[in-house]
């Protein structure tokens, strides 16, 4: 059916819906009304399937459909383990709790319509799934479980909540144990499982780094690039020639440092500073990526498609191919590279004087990591120092000015969190052996101030200028959740202003000096993120929460991470006058949808990189089953209590475990007491447990409480 027949259909049949005389029909019944005949009801069913769809009409449970009403929504199912899932709804607060009787067979990610029960009895709405709109997964990871003549495929994802039946035909030569992907052919119901076949062994349960690309597959992150893009690949030069970089600001006379991680290979922030009469000079050169990476090229499609490179334990999945991420675009030492740059004059209180943002050519003096520049600022080692000395001069400057800097933010209520993080150490089969600390040092947090100011200052120009831009937003924290995080820090006897409507970040600031070196710092620290909101893209300047800011982007990593690619073309676009009337219509268009998909390709693969992590510290845990240590109570629920042990590792103690007594769950002090004991566990309490068992599947670690 063409789209304009479509939608001359749809509003016909949403007039007759309209009507005062009409009444919920079947599709029998609209077919019968409309002598519609048996052969041609399938163009019936498909303007209905799109009404149901955009939400427009809703089906009751007897298959009838009429006008969407208040009490019917539309909205994501999340399934559980145990059968019973949630709908989320775009504009409501709280999920809707969906029992297992009244799933309707959806599945996780599925977009269902959702009727409101009024007689709900718990403090949450329930409701029931009248319809699945739209099924959002058609691939599943999983174990395959052989029988006689036929299998199941366990998914990974236990949201997911059925087994998936596999016939002996679809089998593909997997074995029992084989981690597999499956294609989904039958969604099943209420009563039968769904249906698939399998594509693709990953390797079996047991083999070293199958686990990590289960967690990959699942995740929907694409690890290799299309056919097409290999070949455009071939012609994507090694060295920057002249003529690019004629009508460009030549920068190369410049002393220019990258300062990264050792193991970095895509460098795309390089530094220039000096400073006279007081003023700072700060140059930041970002890699010109959009002049390899055009609009609507296939190389920006798969960009957009992937929106942000994957930094997991043992891998890097890049946005853009190695070519362009490691090679061209990458600000190599030695290396001519073109660059859009943001050169301010900053001076000694922080402030942002003035700024230029210019097409330029640089080239990177020394390569620098932030092992060597801790070494002269903070270690004042001799060796680095000497070797290295025609720099030093310039990272004491660079130290000075992000000193000044920092001290700006922290003026008008920037949250630093700066609580302990660990890196795990793999062997060459993928084996974790070790948990290191990762600390930040005086040369990452020069970096990190030299990026915000940077990105600050290019969303406030284009703020003022009024074009549109996608801009870095963290909103303003749900005050039902600083009230609960007001009550968990009592326990403490910390306090929070929680008065007004909104809440100022100098509030949780405060509180973060006030815990500074405190044994509790790391948990409350932890507590205080997680009552704030996550920060995502938007074509609107809501500001940033916890910066403090009121202007704020993603100007500084193209390379990495889409939406710095897409502004840096609005950038250069505007810098030679092209941003007209339609180019301008152009970009309100395009970059809702970009902000939506960098924000779900960022979730995604946080996501993943947080699971492989979680799966990486079980089975590190695993050696050493029966062993104690000493740890934190993190968090106290009703079914039991977390436990958080120096190296970052978290383990749960159950309920069910604790033999000892019964004990009683108190959620105003986020307390468990024993009622014959009286032995009392509470959050923030040092514990020693015993490490009683782990479970790679669901990923977790159970502890037993050593009672001395």
């Amino acid at each position: 059916m063409e789209q304009e027949e479509l939608k001359n259909k749809k509003q016909m049949l949403l007039a007759f819906m309209k009507e005062n005389t009409y009444r919920p029909m079947k599709l029998k019944e609209l077919a019968g009304f409309f002598q519609i005949s048996k052969q041609n009801r399938e163009e019936l069913k498909q303007v209905i399937n799109c009404l149901l769809a955009e939400g427009m009409i809703a089906v009751d449970e007897k298959g009838r459909y009429r006008i969407e009403g208040s009490e019917k929504k539309k909205g994501t199912f999340c399934g559980t383990s145990r059968g019973f899932g949630f709908v989320s709804i775009e504009g409501m607060e709280e999920d809707i709790f969906i029992p297992e009787s009244e799933t309707n067979g959806a599945l996780d990610g599925d977009i269902v319509q959702v009727l409101l029960l009024e007689e709900s009895t718990g403090p949450r709405k329930e409701g029931k799934v009248l319809a699945v709109l739209e099924r959002t997964c058609n691939e599943v990871v999983g174990t395959f479980e052989a029988r006689k003549n036929f299998g199941f495929v366990i998914p990974d994802n236990l949201k997911f909540g059925r087994d998936i039946y596999i016939a002996k035909e679809h089998i593909s030569g997997a074995v029992d144990g084989s981690k597999v992907v499956v294609k989904l052919t039958d969604y099943g119901d209420s009563s039968r499982n769904p249906e698939g076949y399998i594509t693709e062994i990953l390797g079996h349960i047991n083999d070293p780094k199958s686990d990590v690309l289960s967690i990959i597959k699942a995740s929907g992150i694409p690890t290799e690039f299309p056919e097409e893009i290999e070949k455009i690949l071939r012609f994507v030069p090694l060295e920057v020639s002249q003529k690019e970089w004629e009508n460009r600001l030549d920068l190369r006379d410049l002393l220019t440092v990258t300062i990264d991680g050792e193991d970095a290979k895509d460098l795309d922030d390089a530094i220039t500073l000096t400073k006279e009469n007081g003023i700072y000079h700060l140059g930041v050169h970002i890699a010109d990526v959009t002049h390899y990476v055009k609009e609507n090229s296939p190389l920006d499609e798969e960009a957009k498609k992937r929106g942000t490179s994957v930094y997991l334990i043992d891998r890097v999945i890049p946005m853009l191919p190695h070519q362009l991420s490691n090679g061209i675009c990458s600000l190599n030492e030695g290396c001519d590279r073109l660059a859009l740059s943001c050169l301010m004059e900053i001076d000694e209180k922080g402030t942002v004087l003035g700024h230029q943002i210019a097409e330029t050519v640089i080239r990177v003096n020394r390569r620098m990591t932030y092992t060597s520049v801790k070494k002269i600022l903070e270690d004042k080692d001799p060796k680095e120092c000497k070797k290295y000395k025609e720099f030093v001069s310039t990272f004491e400057c660079m130290e000075e000015l992000a000193d000044c800097l920092r001290q700006k933010r922290r003026k008008r209520g920037s949250i630093d969190f700066d609580f302990p993080e660990s890196k795990l150490k793999l062997d060459s089969n993928g084996k974790p052996i070790e948990i290191e600390p990762y600390e930040r040092n005086k040369a990452t947090k020069i970096i990190e101030d030299f990026m915000l100011i940077t990105n600050e200052t290019i969303a406030e120009d284009f703020y003022w200028q009024e074009l549109p831009f996608v801009y870095r937003s963290h909103e303003q924290p749900d005050l039902e959740k600083i009230q609960k995080l007001s009550v968990l820090i009592n326990n403490f006897g910390y306090h929070i202003h929680t008065g007004g409507e909104e809440m100022h970040p100098k509030e949780l600031q405060k509180l973060l000096a006030k815990i500074e070196d405190s044994p509790e710092e790391a948990l409350i620290s932890r507590l205080t993120l997680r009552s704030m909101k996550q920060a995502r893209y938007t074509t609107d300047c809501v500001g940033h929460f916890g910066l403090a800011a009121r202007y704020y982007c993603h100007f500084t990593s193209p390379i990495r991470r889409y939406p710095d690619l897409q502004i840096h073309r609005i950038i250069k676009e505007n810098l030679h006058g092209m941003l007209q009337e339609k180019r301008i219509g152009h970009y309100n268009t395009i970059l809702p949808e970009v902000a939506k998909q960098s924000s779900h390709t960022e979730r995604r693969a946080e996501e993943a990189e947080r699971e492989v992590e979680k799966l990486k510290k079980v089975e590190y845990m695993s050696e050493f089953l029966g062993e104690t240590f000493e740890g934190v109570i993190s968090s106290v629920t009703s079914w039991g209590m977390y436990v958080e042990l120096p190296n970052t590792v978290e383990g749960m103690i159950r309920v069910a475990d604790l033999t000892d007594d019964y004990y009683i769950f108190d959620e105003n002090h986020y307390t468990m007491t024993g009622e014959r004991t009286r032995r009392c566990y509470k959050l923030g309490q040092k514990l020693k447990v015993m490490v009683a068992g782990t479970d790679k599947l669901l990923r977790t670690i159970d502890f037993l409480p050593v009672i001395e």
